[in-house]
């Protein structure tokens, strides 16, 4: 499995690894700190390590981001056979902490824990 991830959303991945180690699954985290360049060669054998299986956690709107440039690398190098969730604000998020926040938007390491769960039932 992999947890693609930037900003603070690598650090809800670094926890959504720690509980998926604790259920026996072994879970690399990718730290997308730039998006522009992507590093496509470390996605890219990720996801031949993973058999395509990859969560994707941004902490702003899907269109145009994380996801976006992520898939984007994979496809245009010809990576086939993704199974893909991708996590993001998806509504006007309230006022709160930041980890209600995170958990509002479904970004806390629990619902990445369950959306890598969700991509390991599929398979």
């Amino acid at each position: 499995m992999t947890l693609i991830g930037a900003g603070v959303a690598v650090h809800a991945c670094l926890e959504a690894a720690d509980l998926l180690h604790q259920e026996g699954v072994q879970a690399r985290v990718i730290d997308c700190y730039s998006i522009k360049p992507i590093d496509g060669a470390t996605l890219g054998a990720a996801a031949a390590a993973t058999s395509g299986r990859l969560v994707v956690a941004e902490d702003h709107h899907p269109e145009g981001g994380l996801g976006s440039a992520v898939t984007d690398s994979l496809l245009a190098a010809g990576r086939s056979g993704l199974s893909l969730a991708h996590l993001a604000v998806r509504a006007i998020p309230g006022s709160g902490s930041g980890a209600e926040l995170l958990a509002w938007a479904g970004l806390d390491a629990d619902h990445i824990a369950a959306a890598a769960r969700g991509l390991l039932e599929r398979a």
